[in-house]
């Protein structure tokens, strides 16, 4: 919402800026019918290939619009057919290493098909989501991506838009209730994999720093722990949520680190409480990793920056833009193609560093998942 804001303030000080410097306006199309003696329909079916019109008439049409620098009003167009070129994309927030390589990855895939594409976020907000919706709404995108917000426990306002005939592809985050498509990890494998991890290191006492149990990632993530630990045999264990971000992760572990028992091995679904967990042990002088083993998820860039460099998982972001970008292209070319929405489970890779290894086992690796 942020981002058509700012675009149409450009625009508009665009103009004012070519009106004061005495350039010339930009050329329409009505311009261009009346350069070619044609009616602005003519010209028009002209540019867009319509079968109708001949190929010597379309020929003559692009080769005149090169020559006088016509661009068409994309938004014009859009709100004048329903139909444009254009896509919207919902995230939770920009400034996450995890979320700019999945808009990167869409982004490609968008420039690669011909369209373009609009980021709006919700920063954790269910009524900036719904907000968002509203907009793309209205500016008649082609489709929306949209990974929710941690305030989000319903779909129907994802249904509103399916309701307009506007398709809607979600990642990672998802309501899956709605039969949409959609491209997601694999959490409770790498949950899984992260906990026998920490478990094949010694530690006897874990703890998880959970998400809200309503969003997918975080009820996936604590399954595979949950899972792990009881095929492992008795472990004691403790889950704390929602603990996701550095300052609850913080408070979870100072509290923890206060009793008498103290955990041995953190299970973070998140890097940022993982950071909150690593920084109060060494408040409290607690050694990582041979008092304290740490692993978190999301593989953002400070995990292999700081001291010591913290184990995560790495979710495969790139790859999650370009299919969740990919499907939604193919429901609006291909509408009739399948009648059943397509899922794409990606297989995130645990990254072992130093503060998970006490066994020997080489850092920066990249372990195999193993649940049986």
């Amino acid at each position: 919402m942020q981002s058509i804001a700012l675009f149409f303030y450009l625009c508009q000080k665009e103009s004012i800026l070519q009106a004061k410097s005495g350039m010339s306006k930009k050329v329409t199309i009505h311009d261009l019918a009346r350069m070619l003696n044609l009616t602005a329909s003519t010209v028009s079916r002209a540019l867009n290939d319509h079968p109708k019109i001949s190929e010597s008439t379309k020929v003559l049409v692009r080769k005149k619009a090169e020559e006088v620098g016509y661009k068409p009003n994309l938004i014009a167009t859009s709100l004048r057919t329903g139909k444009g070129k254009t896509l919207g994309m919902i995230v939770p927030r920009i400034n996450r290493d995890f979320i700019s390589n999945v808009i990167a990855g869409a982004e490609r895939e968008c420039r690669r098909k011909g369209y373009r594409l609009v980021i709006c976020q919700s920063e954790e907000n269910f009524e900036k989501e719904c907000e968002a919706i509203g907009t793309l709404i209205q500016s008649r995108v082609s489709g929306i991506m949209i990974s929710i917000s941690a305030q989000t426990n319903t779909g129907s306002h994802l249904e509103a838009a399916i309701k307009e005939g506007i398709p809607v592809v979600q990642f990672d985050r998802i309501r899956p209730e709605l039969t949409t498509p959609c491209v997601v990890n694999d959490n409770y494998r790498a949950a899984y994999e992260a906990t026998k991890h920490l478990l094949d290191q010694g530690c006897k006492y874990l703890i998880h720093l959970g998400g809200p149990q309503y969003i997918n990632i975080y009820e996936e993530r604590k399954r595979g722990f949950l899972e792990a630990i009881g095929q492992y045999g008795p472990i004691r264990y403790e889950v704390i949520e929602p603990a996701i971000t550095r300052e609850k992760g913080y408070e979870a572990a100072k509290s923890l680190f206060e009793s008498p028992e103290k955990p041995d091995g953190i299970l973070a679904a998140s890097d940022y409480s993982a950071l909150g967990a690593l920084l109060a042990a060494k408040e409290a002088g607690i050694s990582i990793p041979h008092q304290l083993s740490i692993v978190g998820f999301a593989n953002e860039p400070f995990t292999a920056l700081i001291s010591p460099s913290t184990s995560s998982i790495d979710q495969r972001a790139d790859e999650m833009g370009e299919n969740a970008a990919r499907l939604l292209i193919e429901s609006i070319e291909h509408p009739h193609r399948t009648s059943h929405p397509q899922k794409i489970v990606l297989m995130p890779q645990l990254l072992i560093r130093e503060s998970s290894t006490r066994q020997n086992v080489p850092t920066d690796k990249t372990a195999s998942p193993d649940p049986s």
